[in-house]
């Protein structure tokens, strides 16, 4: 396509293609493949030619937004962000778990706070009955990895309350609907996905999960952040293992 931006903006400076390509030292014939056939000119060369023009690399050549778009729906998918886990209100993570249609991801080392303040015993038979398929990946408490981060955090009862979790939740895995694995990879966030919601807790080293952000994303067409955390979820879940040793 013929770019016509390129065009009028020439016509504004009163550059011909002759006198742009002198400006620029390159051939007319590379100037009028910029114009007739659409060409995109290098980064260099478009510095170049935008500030010749007084244009905006991204006015004169509108595909160099293609990537600036995708940008803009992964930060469009961010719906809010808390400081710490704990000033999520319990509401937030009632109305995701209530509204959650088709699936239900989770990954954590213990997720205690799930079944201790949020019911989640429940929720999973609940919602495994309404046809929602449920996976969870705990921590296996027997693992370096979860001793280490204990020792870490300071948290010394965390193998226990992996394994407290998974007693807890392992009656709900009488429902076909409901998996539940036990993994021993490192955890940098935990991820609890709500159909097209997701919340997502970072870690930092020294510090509890309970101490640390919270991010709250919504699925967005060509959005990548939610993809990209549920990636994750899946590369973990094909390294868990079905039962508690």
């Amino acid at each position: 396509m013929p770019n016509e931006r390129l065009r009028g903006a020439m016509d504004a400076a009163n550059l011909t293609k002759n006198g742009l390509a002198d400006k620029l030292e390159i051939s007319t014939k590379t100037v009028e493949r910029w114009i007739t056939q659409g060409r995109c000119p290098h980064p260099s060369m478009r510095l170049k030619v935008a500030k010749e023009l007084d244009r905006d690399e991204t006015y004169l050549w509108p595909e160099l937004l293609a990537g600036s778009r995708s940008a803009n729906a992964s930060l469009s998918e961010l719906v809010q962000i808390w400081p710490t886990r704990p000033e999520v209100p319990h509401e937030v993570w009632r109305s995701l778990m209530r509204q959650a249609t088709g699936r239900i991801d989770v990954l954590v080392y213990a997720g205690g706070f799930l079944v201790e303040s949020l019911d989640f015993v429940n929720v999973v038979k609940k919602k495994a009955a309404e046809g929602v398929e449920i996976r969870i990946l705990l921590g296996d408490p027997e693992c370096w990895e979860v001793k280490k981060r204990a020792k870490e955090e300071g948290l010394r009862s965390l193998p226990q309350r992996c394994k407290s979790t998974f007693e807890y939740l392992e009656e709900t895995m009488t429902s076909p609907n409901v998996q539940i694995r036990i993994h021993q990879t490192p955890l940098y966030n935990s991820i609890y996905r709500f159909g097209d919601s997701m919340l997502v807790n970072t870690h930092s080293y020294g510090a509890y999960a309970a101490k640390s952000p919270v991010q709250h994303f919504q699925k967005v067409r060509g959005g990548r952040l939610f993809t990209y955390y549920m990636d994750s979820f899946e590369a973990v879940w094909e390294l868990g293992k079905s039962k508690l040793v």
